[in-house]
């Protein structure tokens, strides 16, 4: 009897500490740009993390999206390989957060690409490529 209570005592503390070094260490792998910079995208950050094995990028609270016809996240690789994502502007509201597939294999810059004019908008590059 006084073994199993003494168990369930330190049990709840080390449940505690093994999540908050789990906490850390995905906060630690978040990796952010610095402020997007162009003539229509220069407000806030994109973020980049692996949630439920997925590499997903995320723009900042305070990064507006461009009010053109269809901004579009678009990433750059290493090599300046350019890949075309998804539309920021969805039916309903704004899509700030995006998958990115398998087949990229790092990320050197996150841009606001408008699809109709064929223009950039705005670029946030990381300090290192992130994958």
């Amino acid at each position: 009897m006084k073994l199993n209570q003494l168990m369930s005592v330190f049990a709840l503390p080390a449940l505690l500490i093994a999540a908050s070094v789990t906490f850390a260490a995905n906060k630690a792998d978040v990796h952010t740009t610095v402020k997007f910079e162009g003539p229509k995208a220069n407000t806030g950050t994109a973020m980049h993390a692996y949630e439920n094995g997925k590499s997903i990028l995320r723009v900042s609270e305070d990064f507006k999206v461009p009010d053109t016809p269809a901004p579009t996240w678009r990433v750059i690789d290493s090599k300046g390989a350019v890949y075309t994502l998804d539309a920021f502007k969805i039916k309903g509201g704004e899509k700030r957060m995006v998958v990115v597939p398998a087949y990229v294999p790092n990320i050197a810059k996150v841009q606001v690409y408008c699809a109709w004019a064929e223009v950039i908008l705005g670029e946030a590059p990381f300090s290192s490529p992130v994958k």
